[in-house]
C-alpha cells in the first residue's frame, strides 16, 4: 500500500485539477456555511443531535433489539451480520432464493465498506449502481472519492469522453443536462429489468422499526417501488429511539452536506409491498470494536455527511483516493486505524490539527482530538517509518529534557539568523515552497522569564 503523502504528492503534480478539486470543495463549504447563518438555533441542534446519538450508543443493545422487535411486527426480515462476508453472503442468499440476476443500487457507504459489488460480480450477478456519481465511477472502476460526492474528483470534460465511450453520447458533449439526461435513459432500462433493489440507510428508528433513506435524485425509491424485492443495508450505528427525533438530524444532514435546507426526497420505509419482501441488515462489520473505545467512541456519532472533507485543507488538497478507505478524511482518518492500525496509521498524520472538522461537524464529534489520540498510538506503537520516526524520536527526547530543549532553541535561533528567508535555509523540503521563516527572536521565552524574574527581585 502506498503511504497518504505518496498518493498525495502524485494528485498535487496536477495542480490545475488540484486548485479545482480544492476550489470546488471550499465551494461547497461556503454553500453549507450561509445556511447554518439561516437558522439561529444551529448550535442548539448540534448539541441535541449529539446528546441523541451518545444517548443511543450508550443503550445500542437494548435499541437495536427494540428495532429488530418492532421490524418484524412491520413485516420486515431482519438479518444480523456481524462483518463485511456475513453481509455479502446473506445479500447474495436474498438474490438466490429469488432467481435474481440484477440488481439496482443506491448510494450506500457501508456496500463500498464490504466490497459488495465485487463480491456479487464473482457470482454472476449484475450489480447497477443508480446514484449519478456512483454509475460514473462503477464505469470508471473506480471508488468512490467522497462520501456524498463520489465523482468530485472528475471534470465533465472527462465524464463526457467516459459517456460517449460507455453510452454512445456525441463526442465532446460536456453540458451537464445533456449528459444527465443521457445517463437517465441508460438507468431507466436498468431499473425496469431489475429484480431486487438494495439501499443504504441514513436513520434506523428503533421506536417503528423503519427505515429512513435521503437522496437528491430519487434513485432509491425508484428502485424500491419497481422491484418486488428491497434489501436495506444499515450499519447498526445509524439508530436513532424516536420518529421524533429524527426532525433534528434531517435540518442537520442537507445543510452539512451541501448547504441544501433539506435533501430531495426523505423516504420511510416500513412494510413490504403487496407480495413483496422488505429485508433489513444490521451490519457490526467493527463497530461494536469501535464502541467499546472510550477516546474514539464517539466517532460513531458521524452521520455521513461529509463536511470534514469539505473543510479539511489536506483532503481538498490531495483528493480522497490517497487515503486508500472507503471512507477518506478527517472521520475517516480516525475509523480506519482501529481496523487495520499498521495499514492506516499513517492516515492521523494528514492533518494540520487546525479543528475546522471538529467546528463543523454537526454531530459534535471532537474529530481533530482524535486524531492527535491516534498519533499518540501510532507513535507508541513504534508505527511511523523513515524520517518521521527519526525526527519524532528527536523531538521526543528533546521536548523530556529541559537542557536540551533549551540548547535546541539556541540552535534554531542561530541558524535562523545565520541563514535568512526560505530560499538559502530549508530549501531542500517543500514546507518552505509556500512560507516565509520567522525572525530569529532575540531570545528564548525562558531566558525572557528569568531575566524578567531577576529584574522584579
Amino acid at each position: 500500500m502506498m503511504p497518504h503523502a505518496q498518493k498525495a504528492a502524485i494528485f498535487n503534480k496536477d495542480e490545475a485539477r488540484t486548485d479545482w478539486h480544492d476550489a470546488s470543495l471550499w465551494m461547497v463549504r461556503k454553500k453549507r456555511d450561509f445556511a447554518v447563518s439561516e437558522i439561529p438555533e444551529w448550535e442548539f441542534l448540534r448539541e441535541f443531535a449529539s446528546d441523541i446519538k451518545m444517548h443511543t450508543l450508550s443503550k445500542l443493545d437494548d435499541y437495536l433489539e427494540a428495532f429488530e422487535k418492532a421490524a418484524i411486527q412491520n413485516g420486515a426480515i431482519v438479518h444480523w451480520a456481524a462483518d463485511a462476508k456475513e453481509h455479502n453472503d446473506i445479500v447474495l442468499s436474498i438474490l438466490n432464493k429469488h432467481q435474481a440476476k440484477k440488481m439496482v443500487k443506491s448510494k450506500s457507504m457501508l456496500t463500498e465498506e464490504c466490497h459488495l459489488n465485487e463480491f456479487l460480480e464473482l457470482h454472476n450477478i449484475e450489480v447497477i449502481d443508480s446514484d449519478l456519481g456512483e454509475r460514473i465511477i462503477q464505469m470508471l472502476n473506480e471508488p468512490p472519492s467522497h462520501i456524498v460526492l463520489p465523482a468530485i474528483h472528475l471534470k465533465k470534460e472527462e465524464i463526457g469522453e467516459l459517456f460517449h465511450r460507455e453510452l454512445h453520447t456525441e463526442k465532446g458533449a460536456t453540458d451537464p443536462q445533456y449528459l444527465t439526461e443521457a445517463a437517465r435513459h441508460h438507468l431507466r432500462e436498468k431499473f425496469h429489468t431489475a429484480q431486487v433493489a438494495l439501499t443504504g440507510v441514513n436513520f434506523g428508528i428503533a421506536e417503528t422499526g423503519e427505515v429512513v433513506v435521503c437522496t437528491n435524485e430519487g434513485n432509491a425509491d425508484m428502485g424500491v417501488h419497481l422491484t418486488p424485492v428491497q434489501i436495506h443495508s444499515m450499519g447498526i450505528e445509524k439508530l436513532i429511539p424516536r420518529r421524533s427525533d429524527l426532525a433534528v438530524f434531517t435540518r442537520l444532514l442537507a445543510r452539512s452536506a451541501t448547504g441544501q435546507p433539506v435533501t430531495v426526497f426523505t423516504s420511510h420505509h416500513r412494510n413490504p409491498k403487496p407480495a413483496g419482501e422488505m429485508h433489513i441488515i444490521l451490519v457490526d462489520n467493527g463497530r461494536t470494536e469501535q464502541l467499546g473505545k472510550p477516546d474514539f467512541r464517539s466517532s460513531l456519532k458521524c452521520i455521513r455527511c461529509g463536511a470534514c472533507m469539505n473543510t479539511c485543507p489536506i483532503y481538498r488538497r490531495s483528493g480522497g483516493h490517497s487515503y486508500e478507505t472507503t471512507i477518506p478524511g478527517p472521520i475517516g482518518s480516525i475509523l480506519t486505524p482501529g481496523v487495520d492500525l499498521k495499514k492506516h496509521g499513517q492516515l492521523p498524520f494528514a492533518s494540520t490539527l487546525c479543528g475546522s472538522c471538529t467546528d463543523v461537524c454537526p454531530v459534535k464529534i471532537d474529530i481533530h482530538t482524535q486524531l492527535y489520540k491516534w498519533r499518540q498510538i501510532v507513535s507508541e506503537a513504534g508505527l511511523p517509518e523513515g524520517g518521521n520516526k527519526t525526527m519524532m524520536s528527536i523531538m521526543g527526547n528533546g521536548l523530556a529534557s529541559p537542557s536540551f530543549f533549551h540548547r535546541l532553541g539556541n540552535i534554531g535561533r542561530k541558524l535562523l539568523r545565520l541563514f535568512p528567508g526560505k530560499e538559502r535555509f530549508l530549501s531542500f523540503t517543500v514546507w518552505t515552497k509556500d512560507r516565509d521563516l520567522p525572525k530569529a527572536p532575540v531570545e528564548s521565552f525562558r531566558e525572557w522569564y528569568a531575566k524578567q524574574a531577576r529584574d522584579a527581585q
